[in-house]
């Protein structure tokens, strides 16, 4: 996995989707600034899955927010990490919970927060949140600024 500019396989290159999560990489780079905390956000408003059991697709709406420590998720990696889901069949909880679990496994944060705004579905939204680590008590979080459903408008 890249550690460094010279090591990433994705960023300025060409580069295929992913045919599945597990066979997509998550690229790091150094964080030029290991020693001050502050708050790195990814959103991702269009993401999609596949609904294990009928096949049909889901939409969700993420919003990554992670404190670094060493490490910086390099963000073509994610982008592509990410769009691997679309042919990817799992429960809402599932995606949610397994991209958190990918992302602080890959770059070790001080903390990380994922929220999964799912779509509604059979006329239920299901939103999902998982996180790990502390929050450094001189870092502001931002609430995610996605509203609760009324037609996500």
């Amino acid at each position: 996995m890249a550690d460094g500019p010279d090591d990433l396989t994705q960023l300025g290159k060409a580069a295929p989707l992913p045919g599945s999560p597990g066979e997509a990489r998550l690229e790091r780079v150094a964080n030029p600034h290991p020693d001050t905390a502050y708050v790195a956000r990814f959103t991702c408003p269009e993401f999609t899955a596949l609904c294990p059991v009928t096949g049909q697709p889901d939409f969700a709406h993420l919003v990554i927010d992670y404190v670094p420590d060493r490490w910086l998720l390099e963000s073509k990696s994610l982008k592509l990490y990410l769009a691997s889901f679309r042919n990817h069949g799992a429960f809402h909880e599932d995606c949610t919970v397994a991209i958190g679990k990918r992302i602080a496994e890959r770059v070790a944060p001080h903390f990380l927060r994922i929220a999964g705004y799912w779509y509604p579905r059979g006329g239920i939204p299901i939103d999902v949140f998982w996180q790990t680590g502390t929050l450094p008590e001189s870092v502001w979080l931002p609430e995610t600024g996605v509203a609760p459903y009324r037609g996500r408008g």
